[in-house]
């Protein structure tokens, strides 16, 4: 059985850390034995914790932890600042050469007018040549739920006025009282 103590009707939660990607260097080492690589990538065999301590610090480097799981664990004679900020660059740069795709939104009705939709597909177009994906969605309000016929017209209509810069990547679905339509960029119209 366990017992939950509540203090002034406060519950408290552990929060802990998840995935630190953090190495340990140097002292913070706590393993006897090692399996040591050289600064220039030379295998140097299996070695005490303390021979490979001194190597490294006669080289003016650090020892680096860089797999702890291996049997004995792996370290590398280093720089570590300087690796350290070699790993952020690249990663930096990664993050610049990720693209993100928002799927924007542009809701119609059952009764839109003509001039209306033209003006939502001018916006759509606008989106897709930025090359977001969109949702085109009608909500029926009241009665217009029994014709759903009528919103299915209203979103081939859409995608008429559209379909020279957008693939149809999910055709109009009704799900409940929504109807919704997804579009993607053509792949030339992304390049414009």
């Amino acid at each position: 059985m366990q017992r939950i103590f509540v203090l002034n009707k406060i519950n408290f939660k552990v929060v802990e850390t998840i995935a630190v990607q953090e190495l340990l260097i140097n002292e913070e080492i706590p393993d006897k034995e090692v399996r040591l690589i050289g600064s220039d990538g030379e295998q140097l065999g299996i070695v005490k914790i303390d021979h490979a301590l001194r190597i490294a610090e006669e080289k003016d480097l650090d020892l680096v932890r860089i797999a702890p799981n291996a049997n004995p664990p792996v370290c590398k004679i280093m720089d570590y600042g300087k690796a350290r900020f070699e790993q952020l660059k690249r990663e930096k740069e990664q993050r610049k050469n990720q693209t993100t795709i928002e799927i924007k939104e542009i809701r119609l009705s059952s009764t839109i007018d003509t001039h209306d939709m033209e003006v939502k597909a001018k916006a759509c177009i606008k989106f897709l040549k930025a090359g977001n994906k969109v949702k085109a969605s009608i909500r029926f309000r009241g009665r217009q739920i029994s014709h759903g016929d009528v919103g299915l017209d209203v979103m081939n209509a859409f995608y008429e006025m559209v379909q020279d810069h957008a693939v149809m990547e999910r055709t109009a679905k009704q799900e409940g009282r929504n109807m919704t339509m997804i579009l993607s960029p053509k792949p030339e119209a992304k390049k414009q």
